[in-house]
């Protein structure tokens, strides 16, 4: 016998809060996924920035010069 969507909804609303979020964003990701490889390559893109920071290899700047820097150029 099939499951019809009913049951299946019916199933999923009796999931914890947890897993329906969990359930929501596999089924989310089914319906788009070139999404996932969006998201991989910003993970992967995260990571490289962490490590150059980590390493010192990335100019770091005081958010108080970066904002008064922004409050500059938009005047």
């Amino acid at each position: 016998m099939q499951t019809s969507l009913k049951q299946i909804e019916e199933q999923a609303l009796g999931l914890s809060t947890e897993d329906r979020a969990k359930l929501a964003e596999v089924m989310l990701e089914s319906l788009n996924p070139a999404l996932t490889d969006v998201e991989a390559a910003w993970e992967r893109e995260i990571a490289e920035r962490i490590a150059a920071y980590d390493q010192g290899e990335m100019p770091v700047y005081a958010a108080e010069d970066v904002f008064a820097e922004a409050k500059r150029m938009i005047r």
